[in-house]
């Protein structure tokens, strides 16, 4: 087997993941990692070395892009408390911790060493942690909470990780410049993150095909993540924020076209790069135990620790977090998790994956000087494990401490929101249709029909909301295609409300956009 062929073999694997983990219960990035792993055993399987400059800027930029299209900004502003201190408070103290504790297990490890290891362990992965969310039926408040964590700590954590590889390359630290870099790399990468956003969305509107406008929103997270990178800012959140830009623009200018191609095609590259970057993690174990040479055995004692340590943490941080802020979240009812059972599914569910070992990967192989990164080979084994407990351990029993917590979804209620949404398209359409028909002075039977037509579609759309009326023929083609332009108008009334309803508070944004789905499928 050659270089070529392995890339095909890790796709295939891939795709036959989806199903097999479907069947089985088990998360397709787990089934993925296990398959690298598998394959890095095999003799004729080729050893695995990705240049580390280049793994970030080919795996991040499409996830998190992918990610932050099931989210919106006013998700992010409802459970901004809990997310901003999971994913800044919880990252900075992870990697505190966790540098303190690979400095005291072994003292010749320099403190930046240790600190860069901390920055990369800190983040959980928004693939993996939405993977298995979702999976699992937990409640809305708390899959945007663990999502909008598993996007916005990435910022973070690379930002600490950017500090700390430089102090150790170049030798130099120094806490207010750390401090003075850490704002300045979120100023700017928000700012490119609105440009490349506002230019997106308004070059977007100039395209006329919806094939065009998905290849566009396919360069622009490549194109932010290099700019943002190149100035100095944190690329992760230029790509955040751009995407959730043009989220919300997209209620303007998308069709329905653009949204089942965009949907359809985001769909298939988060699988294919998520399957390729659990993938890589199998594979470069490997590598990272060939580096380590025959000192592999005297990893195994630190790497339990930093496990114990990432593990513990997280623990201690939401417990308390729950235990100060519990009573004021549940007196304003805030959208957020605040029961001891929410608390301790979210512990659980901080895996880590393509985030981690995309760092560590990226760890430079020398310093200015021109001598080895200290102790890479110690970060790299200390990561992977980190890695593989989080996933074939956290992973497969996330579900037993669901169960046994008791924690679940409201689906009546989410149910009884869905078909108040349908509510809401049909009187918006019915209302278009009662204009149109004045306008065009229809007659009598013209408007029945159409009404029908109307509760058809929807009726298809949702069978609980009415009784499945077939409609009547046309009788001429000329009425046909006068018909069809009405329907147009009424269903994009439809559309409009639903979009308006997405940007309200309290309305989930994938739940819209599930009802959107359905919208354009029914379209004439």
């Amino acid at each position: 087997m050659n270089h070529l062929e392995l890339p095909f073999l890790v796709l295939f694997g891939t795709i036959l993941a989806q199903p097999l983990g479907r069947r089985l219960g088990v998360a397709p990035a787990v089934l993925m990692t296990v398959f690298g792993c598998v394959l890095a055993l095999i003799p004729a399987v080729p050893e695995v070395r990705v240049a580390p400059d280049l793994i970030l800027p080919l795996l991040l930029p499409p996830l998190l892009y992918a990610a932050a299209r099931r989210t919106s900004w006013r998700t992010f502003a409802q459970n901004w408390t809990a997310i901003a201190l999971q994913a800044v408070g919880l990252v900075v103290a992870t990697a505190v911790v966790v540098a303190v504790v690979v400095h005291l297990w072994h003292p010749a490890v320099p403190l930046a060493v240790a600190f860069v290891l901390g920055a990369l362990v800190a983040p959980p992965d928004p693939v993996a942690v939405g993977a298995l969310a979702g999976r699992l039926g937990l409640p809305r408040r708390l899959v945007a909470v663990l999502e909008g964590e598993g996007l916005f700590n990435d910022v973070t954590a690379i930002v600490l990780y950017g500090i700390a590889v430089q102090a150790v390359v170049t030798g130099q630290f120094s806490a207010w410049s750390a401090a003075l870099d850490f704002v300045l790399s979120a100023v700017v990468g928000g700012a490119v993150g609105l440009v490349f956003g506002w230019g997106g969305s308004r070059l977007m509107r100039r395209l006329d095909e919806a094939a065009w406008q998905v290849a566009l929103g396919l360069a622009l997270p490549f194109a932010a993540y290099r700019l943002a990178d190149a100035l100095a800012g944190s690329a992760v959140l230029a790509v955040l924020v751009s995407a959730l830009y043009l989220t919300e623009a997209a209620t303007d200018f998308g069709d329905s076209d653009y949204r089942l191609v965009g949907d359809s095609f985001w769909a298939i590259v988060e699988m294919l790069v998520t399957g390729i970057a659990f993938g890589l993690i199998g594979l470069e174990l490997a590598t990272a135990l060939r580096d380590a040479g025959p000192d592999w055995p005297r990893f195994l004692g630190v790497s339990a620790a930093v496990i114990g340590a990432v593990v513990g943490v997280r623990l201690v941080w939401l417990m308390a977090t729950w235990a100060l802020l519990g009573p004021w979240w549940r007196r304003r009812e805030a959208d957020e998790p605040y029961t001891w059972r929410e608390t301790m599914v979210t512990w659980w569910a901080g895996q880590r994956g393509v985030a981690t070992v995309a760092l560590a990967l990226a760890v430079p192989l020398t310093t200015e000087s021109g001598a080895p990164f200290p102790w890479r080979s110690g970060i790299l084994f200390t990561a992977f494990a980190l890695v593989l407990f989080t996933l074939l351990i956290q992973g497969p029993t996330l579900s037993l401490v669901v169960r046994a917590t008791g924690v679940r979804a409201d689906t009546g209620a989410e149910r009884t929101m869905e078909r108040q949404l349908w509510a809401r398209i049909l009187r918006a359409e019915l209302t278009r249709l009662r204009e149109v028909a004045r306008t065009e002075e229809l007659p009598d039977e013209v408007y029945d029909r159409l009404r029908v037509g109307i509760e058809r579609r929807l009726a298809r759309a949702d069978p609980e909301a009415a009784d499945d009326v077939e409609a009547a023929a046309e009788r001429s083609f000329s009425l046909h295609r006068k018909l069809s332009r009405i329907d147009q108008e009424v269903l994009a009334a439809g559309r409009v409300e639903a979009m308006a309803a997405r940007r309200e508070p309290g309305v989930p944004p994938d739940l819209v956009d599930r009802v959107m789905r359905r919208l354009d499928l029914r379209s004439p």
